[in-house]
């Protein structure tokens, strides 16, 4: 029986208090944990970055880090729905469309710069065809390995077996081309300069003119379709990251040299220097980026290594960006 008087539940008493004193609310909804994997090279670093300054935590969002040496194992582990979001470059994000239905929320970086070829010092090789019969060192299917394999080695007059192919990651190339057991390698920074700086190696090209290589913010579709909110908060804090590298390079620096000192890297400043100043970071959603990727999905499509051309409506997603931005 009413007696005319409208009992408030504490939760409505507290909600009302926080209006009433013009406190900001929590969200909606409860944002859900993200599972995010990096690749521990140079790439990798700008998200790195994002996961140590406390943008994430200032918009309510939890996380989980899964660090791999290098993104075509990030695709791995999303096509096995072990990980939600990842960067890697377009031909492990295409790959990981095919196998696993893998999108893009954003375009990170562009890193065709830090990808390079470098040979031992020693042995005086100056050109890609030099390696004819050389033992060569690459991260067999990632997108740095592919782009060797697949365009950069045949331009260069090198077909399968002309060299040998060692199977590495990245980050144990370095120690192997001072054991003199490859003669180059197929590498990304900061591994290139530490080789250059220690009297190793010598950079005989970088892919900046073969492909400028954008690194992509890619998700799994099912993390994307049962949590936009989490992804749009997510892309804001992006949008934050964006200028700290920026207006504030020199917090941004200290990171991530933190990062690759604490793994017992012994390179200078000056090295680190350089190879982050090949990484240029802008994150968005670029308007023309389904010819880049066409290209390079037929070229893997050739070497067999997709079923079929992606539908880029379904494997791009910019309205995701859009809705952050605005």
């Amino acid at each position: 029986m009413s007696n005319g008087r409208v009992e408030l539940t504490r939760r409505q008493w507290l909600a009302g208090s926080v209006l009433a004193l013009g406190l900001p609310a929590g969200p909606a909804c409860a944002l859900e944990t993200i599972r995010q994997g990096f690749q521990t090279n140079i790439w990798g670093m700008p998200t790195y970055y994002l996961l140590k300054s406390g943008l994430l935590e200032k918009r309510g969002l939890k996380f989980e880090e899964f660090a791999v040496p290098s993104g075509n194992l990030t695709m791995q582990q999303m096509v096995a729905r072990q990980v939600d979001l990842g960067t890697y470059a377009a031909q492990s994000f295409i790959i990981g469309h095919d196998k696993g239905g893998i999108v893009v929320i954003a375009q990170i970086e562009q890193v065709g710069r830090t990808a390079q070829v470098v040979t031992r010092k020693d042995l005086n090789l100056t050109q890609v065809s030099d390696l004819k019969g050389r033992k060569v060192a690459n991260q067999t299917g990632s997108s740095v390995g592919n782009i060797f394999t697949d365009v950069i080695a045949p331009a260069a007059g090198l077909k399968k077996g002309d060299f040998q192919e060692v199977r590495m990651d990245v980050n144990n190339m370095v120690s192997a081309m001072a054991a003199k057991t490859v003669d180059a390698m197929v590498n990304v920074e900061p591994y290139n300069e530490i080789a250059v700086a220690e009297g190793i190696g010598t950079s005989i090209m970088d892919y900046s003119k073969v492909d400028k290589m954008p690194v992509f913010m890619a998700a799994t579709p099912d993390f994307v379709d049962k949590n936009p909110d989490t992804v749009v908060a997510y892309l804001k804090c992006w949008q934050e990251a964006a200028r700290d590298f920026k207006d504030n390079p020199g917090k941004v620096a200290d990171v991530i040299y933190a990062f690759f000192t604490s793994k017992g890297y012994t390179m200078s400043r000056e090295t680190f220097a350089k190879a982050l100043a090949k990484v240029e970071v802008d994150p968005g959603f670029p308007s023309d980026l389904v010819p880049s990727l066409q290209k390079d999905a037929e070229v893997l499509l050739r070497e067999k290594k997709i079923s079929a051309i992606p539908d880029w409506n379904k494997a791009l997603r910019p309205e995701l960006w859009a809705k952050a931005k605005a």
